[in-house]
């Protein structure tokens, strides 16, 4: 799925594969709970609170608005705001990146692979490497 067509411009949009993932999370935990040695009548009402926790953070996820970052030259904007300190870090196919807004508080954004494809990484990944500072080198080894 191809981020944007703007050069420069990669959007953000809620991940599906992340609101599944916390949803078989508290389903999850809900199994751990029956399984455990509570009372039923303590371990019902908290399954269901587990499975409902998780299903209210995956309903969550997955109405934030969709984002648009963009790059150009060594300046970095997120809606049409100025965004400083970047920092991008992968996991693997997984991309997250650290910001301060304008008026100083911190935010991140989180590619999960079903919303930034390998071109959308690419261009990530091109385009951080002109904003981000070089990393200074290390007074010891790892």
């Amino acid at each position: 799925m191809r981020a944007n067509r703007d050069p420069g411009c990669i959007d953000w949009r809620p991940s599906r594969w992340l609101a599944a993932a916390l949803v078989l999370i508290g389903l999850l935990a809900a199994f751990a709970v029956l399984a455990c040695e509570l009372p039923p009548p303590l371990a019902w009402p908290l399954a269901a609170l587990a499975a409902g926790w998780g299903t209210a953070l995956a309903r969550r996820e997955l109405r934030r608005p969709p984002r648009r970052l963009r790059f150009a030259g060594a300046r970095a904007w997120l809606d049409d705001a100025p965004i400083a300190q970047l920092r991008l870090h992968w996991r693997g196919p997984l991309a997250r990146l650290e910001f301060r807004t304008g008026d100083g508080r911190r935010g991140r954004l989180l590619w999960w692979p079903d919303r930034l494809d390998a071109h959308g990484r690419r261009e990530l990944r091109l385009a951080a490497t002109v904003v981000l500072p070089a990393s200074s080198p290390r007074s010891v080894a790892p």
